[in-house]
């Protein structure tokens, strides 16, 4: 393998490590053929960078890391201030590993202290083993740092995704200890060809399982938006027949209204009396059971309330003025909906006798406090120490639900707690007013 082409490979996997610990702190700019060109520019950038500036170490870092960061603005939306900052860690961390490869090589003495050719064997593998380790923390950094709107992949699948470069940084090390041994040029392809290979199946690996995840992604949120238009759909309908309600029963005061005037004008006490009573009991059905001094609040409890009435649930509510509720209305409807709807289908599977439920929802001490506690009658399955389902709904749209419930949650710095006795359910959220 020429020194020409192993130089190019080694720079086309540092800009790619540089590229991937970049996209850890935002998100892409330009989605397309764009993001080919711009890493066509920046690996012809540090190449002539690299060539043109070999004997002036100082100056070439300086290069080298304006150029990284120049051309990661442009390919991440990040300030440009940000960038020339995560350029010169990049840069250091770069560094700091190929010495500490360096040395320890030499300590083990893996390495000869001299080396005469830039790119020969033990260099080359050297400088390999170095990008290997550097890929490695990428992926730590990446896992620590990276904000996702999910958890796609769980702490035991992300541990097995760390086998393969931990692999390669061991194969590679053990290339370097038995370099010695190699006497014909097919075997010293054989090894270049061997090490440049594994970091390349590194990289190939990495985009694919990001592109799997990403999609495992978009799919998830799709069906969050998908079960928020549900459950506003299902809040603006009982709006909307709140409101047809209250048209007809405006007609209909109307014509009361007509029927009591025309009782006092013959003067018929008795049948006045009865009339209004009439009309008084109806109202005591008619009327919403529960004013928060929130329309959002009121149109999902009301409609819940009926709901859990229908289906012989005893719903307990604690509540207090909700006038000054400072979460957005579609954030309400997110923990309400979904928490009133789970309840109450646990509910409906219990025996008649044991249907309860129970809400509490107030601002007092200066905290939203939100509780519901519900009956049921099948287990709650928990899966990594988070609750996946408890089989009395759909497991995955009960699922779905309740992480959509944390998100929100986690959006205004709230807590929430989740467990269960065996008979109930209780899911207690508390959000900074």
């Amino acid at each position: 393998m020429s020194d020409l082409l192993a130089e190019i490979l080694i720079i086309f996997f540092e800009v790619l490590c540089c590229k991937m610990f970049f996209e850890i702190f935002g998100k892409l700019r330009y989605k397309g053929w764009i993001n080919i060109i711009q890493l066509i520019i920046l690996e012809c950038s540090v190449f002539i960078a690299a060539r043109g500036l070999s004997d002036l170490f100082i100056l070439k870092q300086i290069v080298m890391a304006s150029v990284f960061a120049i051309l990661m603005f442009w390919h991440i939306k990040i300030s440009i201030k940000k960038s020339f900052v995560l350029a010169l860690l990049h840069q250091a961390m770069i560094l700091s590993i190929d010495y500490l490869t360096y040395f320890i090589s030499i300590e083990l003495c893996l390495v000869n202290e001299t080396v005469r050719k830039q790119y020969s064997l033990e260099n080359v593998l050297l400088i390999l083993l170095g990008k290997a380790i550097v890929f490695l923390c990428i992926l730590i950094i990446g896992r620590k740092l990276r904000e996702k709107p999910t958890e796609i992949l769980v702490d035991v699948d992300w541990l097995k995704l760390l086998i393969f470069p931990i692999f390669t940084i061991i194969i590679i090390a053990a290339m370097i200890s038995a370099f010695r041994n190699v006497e014909t040029p097919e075997q010293i392809m054989l090894l270049l060809i061997s090490s440049f290979g594994m970091i390349g199946m590194n990289i190939v690996v990495f985009y694919l399982i990001n592109d799997i995840v990403d999609r495992e992604t978009q799919l998830y949120e799709d069906k969050i938006f998908r079960l928020q238009a549900k459950n506003q759909a299902q809040m603006y309908r009982s709006i909307s027949e709140n409101f047809d309600k209250q048209k007809k029963k405006t007609h209909e005061y109307k014509n009361q209204i007509s029927c009591i005037e025309a009782l006092v004008k013959k003067n018929q006490i008795s049948k006045l009396e009865e009339y209004v009573k009439g009309i008084y009991s109806r109202l005591d059905k008619e009327l919403d059971a529960i004013d928060t001094n929130n329309i959002i609040v009121n149109a999902i409890l009301n409609t819940k309330y009926q709901e859990a009435g229908e289906n012989g649930i005893v719903f307990v509510l604690r509540i207090n003025d909700l006038s000054g509720l400072r979460l957005e209305d579609e954030d309400i409807v997110t923990i309400l909906s979904n928490l009133l709807d789970n309840a109450i289908e646990a509910c409906k599977k219990c025996d008649i006798s044991r249907r309860i439920l129970k809400l509490k929802f107030v601002i007092e001490d200066g905290m939203v406090k939100i509780g519901v506690r519900n009956t049921f009658d099948s287990p709650v399955l928990y899966e990594n120490g988070e609750i996946k389902s408890t089989r009395l709904v759909s497991a995955e749209e009960h699922g779905v639900g309740i992480k959509n419930i944390i998100e929100v949650i986690e959006k205004y710095d709230g807590s929430y707690v989740i467990k269960d006795d065996g008979q109930e359910f209780f899911f207690s959220i508390m959000i900074p007013e």
